[in-house]
């Protein structure tokens, strides 16, 4: 089919310094011009290669260490609820971020009480939509309520407020996520870290 397009395009070409009474002496010159182009497209030109759509460049997203550590104290490891964070990990880590909110609205359908499913939901829909829109903060609320006396929904709702800039209202978060926690937990001291960390980023943009 290349080809056959290719010498229609030469005819084309021909009918049209014949049409237009191009001087001869030019028909030499657009002559080589078609040449080349067809030398060019033997050399190169794969005919014969289905065509398929171009497929956008998906650049993975790696995800800390020590946030999944942080996780596993927080919310623990080999439950039913955690195993689909795994899954939504391996579909975050592809960069395909989008794949990785859909595995947890499986598993809130699946585990509408979990109040773990349920804020890494708000998670993930934060970190496909770059902000913390309304279906985000929902998911966190419904964690809240599923389970008002842990630090996970306040902390990781805050965290997805520190990754959009909003250090005001994520601080209010890790407030409570930091008073939730258990006196001698590891993650309360991992909390406060954090939390120590934004109140000197906020002291210094107020200076400023």
């Amino acid at each position: 089919m290349g080809y056959l397009t290719l010498a229609l395009l030469g005819g084309a070409a021909f009918a049209a310094l014949v049409t237009l009474r191009v001087a001869r002496p030019l028909w030499s010159l657009v002559g080589a011009a078609l040449f080349l182009g067809a030398a060019g497209y033997a050399w190169q030109g794969r005919p014969l290669l289905a065509a398929t759509a171009a497929a956008p460049q998906i650049d993975a997203a790696p995800i800390e260490p020590e946030m999944i550590a942080l996780r596993d104290s927080l919310l623990g490891r080999y439950t039913q609820d955690t195993a689909y964070l795994i899954a939504s990990d391996a579909m975050a880590r592809s960069g395909d971020t989008r794949a990785a909110a859909q595995v947890m609205l499986g598993a809130v359908r699946k585990l509408p009480s979990s109040f773990i499913a349920w804020t890494w939901l708000g998670t993930t829909l934060s970190s496909d939509a770059g902000q913390v829109q309304p279906p985000a903060l929902l998911a966190f609320r419904r964690a809240a309520q599923l389970a008002p006396e842990h630090p996970a929904p306040p902390f990781y709702a805050g965290l997805a407020y520190v990754r959009m800039g909003d250090f005001a209202t994520a601080r209010s978060y890790w407030r409570r996520a930091f008073a939730l926690s258990p006196v001698g937990t590891v993650y309360r001291q991992e909390i406060g870290v954090r939390l120590g960390l934004l109140d000197r980023v906020l002291r210094a943009s107020a200076a400023n």
